[in-house]
Parts: C-alpha cells; sequence; structure tokens
C-alpha cells in the first residue's frame, strides 16, 4: 500500500507541474494590467510602473513563473493585489461554506442516484425505465445557472418556502442553515445525480446478467435480497470511481451556482478576482483546486479496497 502511495504520488507530480505553467500562462494572457486597475483610470504612467515593480510584474514571464512555483511548493499561495490579504486566508474563509454545499450535493446526488438506479433495474424494460432514462437525459442537459433561477422562481418567490439568498454556518446554526442550504444543494445534487445514476443502472445492469446471481436467484432468495446483497455492493465498484470525480468537480464547479445563489464560497470569491484582475487570487485559488482534485482521485483508488478485498495494491 505504501509502495502504491509514492507510486501515485510520484506520477502527480508531473500532472501538478503542467497544471501549474498552464495556469500562470493563462491568467498572464488575460488582456489588462493588474497595477492599473488597482491604481485607477488616473493612475499616471510613473505610477504604474512603480507599482508594476513592487508587485514583480517588471520581470520576463519565466522569472515570475518560478517566482510563484517557488512559493507554491513552500505552501505560499501569494497575496491579493486588491487587498493584501494571504490568498491561503482567503481559501480559508471561504472553504467551509463551498465543503457545506459539496456534501450537501452529493449527499442528494448519490441518494437521488440510488433510488432511480433500483427502481430502474426493478421494473427494467417498462414504462418507468424508460422514463428514467429520459429524466437522466435531461437533467443532465439542464444548464445549472438556468435550473437555480427556476428553482428559485417556484421554491421563493412563487410558493415562499425557501428564501432566496443567504448563508448559515450548518456547525453553528444547523435549524437555519438548511433552508439557505437546500436550494443550491439541489440545483448541484440533480446535475451529479444524473451522471451518478447513469453509471450506477448500467453497472447493476452488468451484475445481474453474471452467473452469481443467477446462482442466487435459483437457491430461491428474493429479488429484494439478491439486488441489495450481492448485485448492489459489486454494482457500486466502478461508481466509486465517478463518486470520487463528481466531488472534486462540485467542489471546484461551483462557481456558477454560488454566483446565482449568492453563495460565500471559494467560487463566488474566484468570479470577483477574475472580474478584478486579482491575478495572485486566481492563480493561487485554480492552484489550490487541482490539487485538491488530484488528492481526492488517490483517495477514490485507495477505496476500492475498502469496497472490494480482491483488489490489492501490488
Amino acid at each position: 500500500m505504501k509502495r502504491y502511495i509514492a507510486r501515485r504520488l510520484l506520477q502527480a507530480i508531473p500532472t501538478v507541474f503542467l497544471a501549474s505553467i498552464v495556469i500562470f500562462l493563462m491568467i498572464y494572457l488575460i488582456p489588462g494590467d493588474p497595477a492599473s486597475v488597482i491604481l485607477g483610470q488616473n493612475a499616471t504612467p510613473a505610477q504604474i510602473e512603480a507599482t508594476q515593480r513592487e508587485m514583480g510584474l517588471d520581470k520576463s514571464l519565466p522569472e515570475q513563473y518560478v517566482i510563484w512555483l517557488g512559493r507554491i511548493v513552500r505552501g505560499n499561495l501569494g497575496e491579493s493585489f486588491i487587498n493584501g490579504f494571504p490568498v491561503a486566508e482567503l481559501l480559508q474563509r471561504r472553504l467551509a461554506a463551498t465543503l457545506q454545499l459539496t456534501i450537501a450535493a452529493l449527499a442528494i446526488a448519490t441518494c437521488l442516484a440510488l433510488v432511480l438506479s433500483i427502481v430502474s433495474v426493478i421494473y427494467r424494460g417498462r414504462f418507468i425505465d424508460r422514463l428514467i432514462g429520459a429524466w437522466l437525459g435531461l437533467s443532465y442537459a439542464v444548464p445549472t445557472f438556468w435550473l437555480g433561477v427556476l428553482l428559485i422562481i417556484l421554491l421563493s418567490t412563487q410558493l415562499d418556502l425557501l428564501p432566496p439568498t443567504g448563508y448559515e454556518s450548518i456547525v453553528q446554526h444547523p435549524g437555519e442553515a438548511w433552508r439557505y442550504l437546500l436550494m443550491p444543494a439541489l440545483t448541484l445534487g440533480i446535475y451529479a445525480s444524473s451522471v451518478l445514476a447513469r453509471f450506477l443502472r448500467s453497472s447493476l445492469f452488468d451484475v445481474i446478467g453474471q452467473d452469481f446471481i443467477r446462482t442466487a436467484q435459483a437457491k430461491g432468495l428474493r429479488e429484494r435480497q439478491v439486488l441489495f446483497r450481492h448485485a448492489m455492493k459489486n454494482a457500486l465498484i466502478p461508481v466509486v470511481t465517478v463518486l470520487g470525480v463528481q466531488f472534486g468537480t462540485l467542489l471546484g464547479g461551483a462557481v456558477v451556482t454560488e454566483a446565482v445563489f449568492d453563495w460565500p464560497g471559494v467560487g463566488q470569491m474566484l468570479l470577483y478576482a477574475i472580474r478584478v484582475r486579482d491575478y495572485t487570487v486566481v492563480q493561487g485559488t485554480v492552484m489550490f483546486l487541482v490539487v485538491a482534485f488530484v488528492v481526492i482521485n488517490l483517495l477514490t483508488d485507495l477505496a476500492y479496497g475498502v469496497i472490494d478485498p480482491r483488489i490489492r495494491y501490488d
């Protein structure tokens, strides 16, 4: 196991390194000068030049990249050009809200995927199965921002059941937090459930056709016992990968949903940083999300051994 983890970490280094180059270059290819943004339209060329020198923007791109990468390796994500706060501190403030939303969305997605997949298997080939297939295709195709707006119109404007925006910590105010959390979590969860349910549904269909399932049925076990005791555990093995990828995707991909619901998470901070051209915050945040995604994939691979003891990490 230790050798496997060490090998995977070594494999992750080139991935993270290449990602850092892409992140750095993409940010600096964006038109605009952060020094001009900070100083405003009335700044003189001398003031802009002095600010660029203070920020290190007067150096060549390779020099700037080496300096930036050196800070990243030491765990220093830099400081915001706009307010001077460390990027790590800004991330720490916002990460709790994003994790709260991501975990809630993944819980909703998992529950929906399990229910839809099981019902689809039980009524395989019937009208309900075809209806579920159509729903999965529709929920996958609908943009999350449009779904979020529809939920606000329906649940907030029309029915007045939930507040359209706002945030409460689920740790400090659990009774009130769910009212603000439900709509954005549903928005992300419905989309993620379509991906999870497709894989779980397909995996269940494959497992049900195997010999050990037919043997269990021949022994006289009830269909429910065969489905939950034998088929489900084996069908979950390939779904673990999708679950891990979806967690990483939701963690970094909730940008639009956080903007729609004014959710004070990492995505909203990233959008603001892009709008004001706060390059350090954008680079540090995207780099953090890339590393988090790599770590989540590693943990997903390790989870295989827990679900299926036959898997060995040699």
